[in-house]
Parts: structure tokens; C-alpha cells; sequence
């Protein structure tokens, strides 16, 4: 019966689901989608854990155990802060020149923070490049890629975040990219100095990824930056692409959504739907459907289900404003006018789970998982961690504001 007593306490203590790290923009596998699973019985509510501020911008959270990065403009510099997960205390940040250049929005960095191997890789709206030590905050390199190279500012600067690929970082800076050295910064490859778009590097298929330049998708070699095919898209290009799988991809902006498919080594085009558009944030897919928000910053916007197949748009629900989502296998998590939004995604309706208020201020950053929290921020820095249960470390549940210097 001790036996029987112990084996029951221990179960009872675990955590209601198994946490996942998110090292960089769009999670695991760029694509925007978590293995965590959300409890089946939500609440009505989601506690908050903690609240923080940590200055103007639009990049998300990059969140490795208890370590959470994200980078924020005040006074006319960015600071990348670590913070704890469990109660947003800072455990070091670090802080350069960098103006906040609103330029019709609120300003601020858009590019996220990767992690990885022990180390946080970021991007400034400016083009300064850093390797941090992810434990310390200490800096490891750091580059200023205008001032050493030339590369030409898209009008709203550069938004895209790191990419990691074998020994290189790959920067969203230039027509086709540039790639560093992870050990040291040294620039390893670097085709062009023209303007680049505002998304990140997406994986496609072997070393060919997909990027967006000013003017076109391309399909780059990460062994050269050398582009093996291109197709003209002259959107915002901000949406990232998304990889589908057996050579086809979905491509989409303020003009509207393409399918391509590139088995024969060329982009042909299987559909385009012109009442599909990806504004600042892609959508995720699941199955044989995409969940996304449809529409732009000055026209009306829904959130959408559309079949991949067809383009055809299945269901809709308006009142959405330009944020993003993510999905945590079967459910999709949405951020948008400060409310997060929860819902099973099914290509039969709209099924909600949850809705609640997380706070005010214009929400064009995409949300996070990890780790059985949810991340939330707005434009002006007011970032929040709900949890989804009890903390496994804490043991608490209340919300507060931590004391951040």
C-alpha cells in the first residue's frame, strides 16, 4: 500500500503537459507550430503569471528552459534582455545605440533573438549583428554589416531574425542574405548589398531556403548564398513563406496568396487567392488547411481557414486586427488587439476554447509557447506570461510585476 501511496503522490505532481523550448522566430521548425499539447479542460481564464516591461518593439520571445530573450528601444537604444521564466526577473540584459525610427508605427526592432549552442544571436533594425553568451549576457562578436559593407536599408529596416544553418548564421540583410561564422562573425558568404524584404530564412528543402529580397522569393543555396531560382513578388514581403512539403510552398503579402509548386526546379503557380493576405505574420498549417489572418493594417481583417488544395476559404471571423498565431499541435493560439484567442482547428467552423483580455496597446507580435506558458506582447513593451497550470518550479499562479531595473 506504501508503494501504491508513493506511486500516486509522484503522478499527481507532474506537469499536465510535456514543455517544449521555442529557440528562435516561428519555434522548432520555423513553421510556427509547438509539440507542446494544451490541457484538454482550459480554464475560463489563463493565470498570469508575471507582467514586465521591456521597451518599444515588435520581435517576439525566444525562450530556452528558464532563459526568455527578447529585445525592446528606449531612449534611443535597444536592450536584449534574459529573463527568468518563472517570475520575469532580469537575469542580465545588454544595451547599445540604436535609434527607435518609428516611421508611421510605434518603432522598435522587429528581428527576435536565436538561441543556440549556449549562445543568443540577434539583429538590430540597423544592421548591428551580436553573438552573446546566453548564460552572461557577455559579447562574443558583434558586426556593423552597413558600415562595413555597404548593405542598402529597406524603408521600414531590416525585421528578419538569425538562421541557423550548420556553422553560419544566416542574416536577413541584402538581396540574398549574408552569412557569419558562428564562432567568430567573419562574413563567409555575401552575393549582394541590394535591399532585402523583412521576413526570415525559411527551411524548403537540403541547403535551398527560402528568402524574400525587395522584389522577389528566392530559392538560396546556404553552401554560397547563390539563388537557384527566383519568382517576382513585390508585396511588403514580411510574411515569412511557408514550406509545405513535396516541393510546394505558399507564398503571401498585401497582394494576395500563391501556392507554388517547384518539383520540376521552377515556381508554377497551382492557385492564387486573391482574399488571402499575409500582412506582418504568416499562417500555420495543419493538415490539409492554413489558419491565418487575412487582411492589412487599412483594411478590414478576419482570421481565416482555407483549403490548401484549392485556396477556397472555408470559414471566417471577423473583428481581428494584424496579429499573429501560432499552434500547439491541434489548437491554434492567436494574439491580436490584446486578447488571445484559443481555438481547435477544424475545417468544419470555428471552434473556440478560450478568449481573454490580456492587455491594451496595438498587438502586432506573434504569441509563444514554451514550456507550458504563453508569452504575449504589445507594440509599446508590455510583455506577459500566462501560465497553462500550476509552476512546476514557483508553485504559484498569481500574476505580479517583478522589479526589473
Amino acid at each position: 500500500m506504501r508503494i501504491l501511496a508513493l506511486f500516486i503522490a509522484a503522478f499527481c505532481i507532474l506537469p499536465l503537459a510535456k514543455g517544449a523550448d521555442w529557440l528562435n522566430w516561428r519555434g522548432p521548425k520555423y513553421d510556427g507550430i509547438s509539440a507542446e499539447k494544451l490541457p484538454s479542460d482550459l480554464p475560463e481564464s489563463l493565470p498570469v503569471a508575471w507582467t514586465t516591461e521591456v521597451g518599444t518593439g515588435f520581435c517576439t520571445v525566444s525562450v530556452q528552459g528558464d532563459r526568455v530573450l527578447t529585445i525592446g528601444n528606449a531612449k534611443g537604444k535597444d536592450t536584449i534582455w534574459c529573463l527568468n521564466a518563472p517570475d520575469g526577473r532580469v537575469l542580465w540584459k545588454y544595451t547599445y545605440d540604436c535609434p527607435l525610427d518609428p516611421r508611421y508605427y510605434e518603432g522598435g526592432p522587429g528581428s527576435t533573438p536565436t538561441i543556440y549552442g549556449g549562445s543568443v544571436y540577434t539583429l538590430s533594425k540597423k544592421g548591428h549583428a551580436f553573438r552573446l553568451d546566453l548564460e552572461t549576457g557577455k559579447v562574443i562578436w558583434d558586426r556593423d554589416l552597413i558600415k562595413e559593407h555597404g548593405f542598402k536599408l529597406p524603408e521600414w529596416s531590416f525585421a528578419g531574425s538569425p538562421f541557423i544553418y550548420k556553422d553560419s548564421v544566416i542574416l536577413s540583410v541584402g538581396r540574398q542574405a549574408i552569412a557569419l561564422s558562428l564562432k567568430d562573425g567573419a562574413t563567409q558568404w555575401m552575393p549582394s548589398t541590394e535591399t532585402s524584404g523583412y521576413a526570415t530564412m525559411v527551411p524548403f528543402r537540403g541547403d535551398e531556403h527560402l528568402y524574400f529580397s525587395a522584389k522577389s522569393l528566392m530559392g538560396i543555396s546556404l553552401k554560397n548564398g547563390a539563388a537557384k531560382w527566383a519568382y517576382p513578388w513585390k508585396g511588403l514581403n514580411a510574411a515569412d513563406p511557408v514550406s509545405l512539403g513535396n516541393h510546394r510552398l505558399l507564398v503571401s503579402s498585401s497582394i494576395g496568396t500563391t501556392l507554388l509548386d517547384l518539383s520540376s526546379g521552377k515556381p508554377i503557380e497551382k492557385w492564387k487567392q486573391r482574399n488571402l493576405r499575409w500582412y506582418f505574420n504568416p499562417g500555420v498549417v495543419l493538415g490539409d488547411h492554413v489558419y491565418s489572418i487575412h487582411g492589412t493594417t487599412h483594411r478590414p481583417t478576419e482570421l481565416v481557414c482555407t483549403e490548401l488544395k484549392t485556396g477556397k476559404t472555408l470559414w471566417s471571423e471577423e473583428q481581428y486586427g494584424s496579429g499573429g498565431l501560432i499552434a500547439a499541435r491541434n489548437d491554434v493560439i492567436v494574439f491580436d488587439k490584446g486578447t488571445l484567442t484559443i481555438f481547435e482547428a477544424s475545417p468544419e467552423k470555428f471552434k473556440l476554447r478560450l478568449r481573454q483580455k490580456v492587455m491594451k496597446g496595438k498587438c502586432w507580435t506573434s504569441p509563444v509557447i514554451a514550456n507550458n506558458r504563453i508569452y504575449c506582447r504589445n507594440a509599446t513593451g508590455t510583455l506577459t506570461c500566462l501560465t497553462l497550470g500550476r509552476d512546476r518550479r514557483s508553485g504559484e499562479a498569481g500574476g505580479h510585476t517583478p522589479k526589473n531595473p
